[in-house]
């Protein structure tokens, strides 16, 4: 228990008794006991003070302060306010002998009427008040800090960072061909998030003064069209299939990727909707769109595969391994050692040593108009201007079947071709050991296995021929009965082109000019316009 002190007042004399400090308590101080006796009126030696507070350390000693009669002095408190008005803390004086001692609730009240309105820690007043300790200061009230709030924030769905990160290889090697450059989304992919602000809750001093909390930043959505806000406008998704990227902090959904290049800076390009290229495709890359291909510059080795059609306005030079695949058509200025397919038509200026199919047309025509080298396929025509050419280069032509019929029959007639293999090596085994079991030969349960496994391939296969055979069976009837097709040449057409029109075809043997090959009673046959 810290030093204390009180007043001791008697008829002919007042004096203060020092109370020294028990269990490694504080020593009573000298400025509390000048404090109190100016508060109290009472004049003091302060050298004599002095030196009773260094004796009070020790032993209980008093000091004689004047031989005036004093009315007893009750029980006091000092009361101290931080500069913030967070804390209040009260420091008791004990009342002098025979005084008073203060109520719980008269001192509560006093810290009321001393406008200590807030935060009062009733729990620490009555444990005081149950077992006193003078001259300490005692926390009585604390303020209540204010609650600081949440800024509001927008939680993005999808990659916001530009910068392209090369894919990496198994073998530790970069891919700089797969760039990940592009966010893509579906209709109905949740774009972005809002998390609304959270307002703080004001605090308040012991005074009773509100501290108000720092203001909180609100959030809204900046976006453009092909994107959804949600009722509660708390949530962005995206109505269409395409790609989502952030611009100066507003969202943006396109079915259309438009790019200047396809090369190093891009990486390989797949995406959901349509392509635009304003420059040009470079080798070895590829490019997937599910909708249109637009290139307006010129494609060397590349991949493209289209939804829809692909349209190159500068043309293609594959170098041996440019590939075109569209589900629409596909129209470019010039094809050159290209491999290309399309489900629709084909159209071109020129097409050289090129492999084409088309599931519609083919028409190359224009100032130029030739095809040379290659093979040119089309379901139905092929109208051009030259075929073939002086120097002899094989070219061939074919119309009147859908070039994928062509090449599923190829794939059946290899298929039959590999199921009747395996049945002629089968089913001589399989008579030889039923002829054994019908001798009375037994067979060892590796044997029975081994036939077992004979037996099930030979089902397997045989049901498998069959369904072949069948399929092949009725494509081989669409290319015997070719629709009405026809090939037709405006200008001029060199020997040594073979003309295909379904399963039959002939090789022209000699230049012509203005003509055009039909089929005609099992025939091809060359015929003027």
């Amino acid at each position: 228990m810290n030093g204390y002190f009180r007043l001791v007042n008697g008829e002919k004399m007042s004096a203060i008794r020092l109370i020294p400090p028990t269990e490694g308590g504080k020593p009573v101080e000298l400025n509390d006991i000048v404090e109190y006796l100016t508060l109290k009126n009472y004049a003091s030696d302060l050298p004599a003070l002095r030196r009773a507070v260094e004796t009070a350390q020790i032993e209980e000693t008093e000091l004689l302060l004047t031989t005036q009669p004093r009315y007893p002095e009750r029980e006091c408190y000092k009361l101290t306010i931080t500069p913030d008005k967070m804390q209040a803390y009260a420091k008791f004086y004990a009342p002098s002998v025979g005084g008073e001692n203060m109520t719980p609730q008269e001192f509560v009240q006093d810290l009321l009427t001393r406008g200590v309105k807030c935060g009062i820690k009733k729990e620490e007043i009555i444990k005081y008040f149950k077992k006193r300790h003078y001259c300490e200061d005692i926390l009585v009230a604390q303020g209540r800090g204010p609650v600081q709030g949440k800024d509001a924030y927008i939680e993005y769905k999808f990659n916001t960072d530009k910068k392209a990160k090369p894919t990496l290889k198994e073998d530790g090697s970069v891919d700089f061909f797969h760039l990940n450059i592009l966010n893509h989304c579906n209709a109905g992919d949740e774009l972005a998030v809002l998390h609304p602000e959270v307002p703080g809750v004001p605090g308040s001093n012991v005074m009773g003064e509100k501290i108000m909390p720092a203001e909180v930043k609100r959030a809204t959505f900046d976006y453009g069209h092909n994107i959804e806000q949600s009722e509660d406008g708390l949530k962005l998704t995206s109505m269409v299939n395409g790609h989502v990227e952030l611009v100066d902090g507003a969202v943006f959904v396109s079915d259309e990727l438009v790019v200047e290049n396809v090369d190093n800076s891009t990486g390989n390009i797949d995406y959901e909707g349509n392509v635009q290229i304003n420059g040009n495709v470079f080798t070895n890359f590829h490019v997937k769109a599910q909708g249109d291909i637009m290139v307006k510059g010129v494609v060397e080795g590349a991949v493209l595969e289209a939804g829809g059609n692909i349209i190159i306005t500068r043309g293609m030079n594959g170098m041996g391994k440019g590939l075109l695949k569209a589900e629409g058509n596909i129209v470019a200025k010039f094809l050159e050692n290209v491999t290309a397919e399309a489900k629709g038509y084909v159209a071109s200026e020129s097409i050289l040593h090129s492999r084409i199919s088309a599931g519609s047309e083919v028409n190359v025509d224009g100032k130029r108009g030739f095809i040379t080298g290659g093979k040119v396929c089309a379901t139905g025509s092929i109208n051009v201007k030259t075929l073939g050419s002086q120097m002899g280069a094989d070219t061939i032509i074919e119309v009147g079947a859908d070039p994928a019929v062509k090449a599923r029959i190829k794939q059946l007639q290899q298929q039959i071709s590999e199921d009747m293999k395996t049945l002629q090596m089968v089913q001589p085994i399989l008579v030889s050991t039923k002829q054994k079991l019908a001798q009375g030969v037994r067979l060892n349960d590796e044997q029975i296995k081994y036939v077992q496994t004979l037996v099930l391939a030979n089902e397997q296969k045989s049901r498998s021929l069959e369904a072949s055979n069948k399929e092949l069976q009725e494509l081989e009837k669409q290319v015997g009965n070719p629709m009405d097709t026809v090939v037709r040449v405006h200008g001029m057409v060199y020997p040594g082109t073979r003309i295909c029109i379904g399963d039959v075809s002939m090789v022209v043997q000699k230049t012509s000019h203005y003509c055009r090959f039909i089929r005609d009673k099992g025939d091809v046959k060359m015929v003027p316009f």
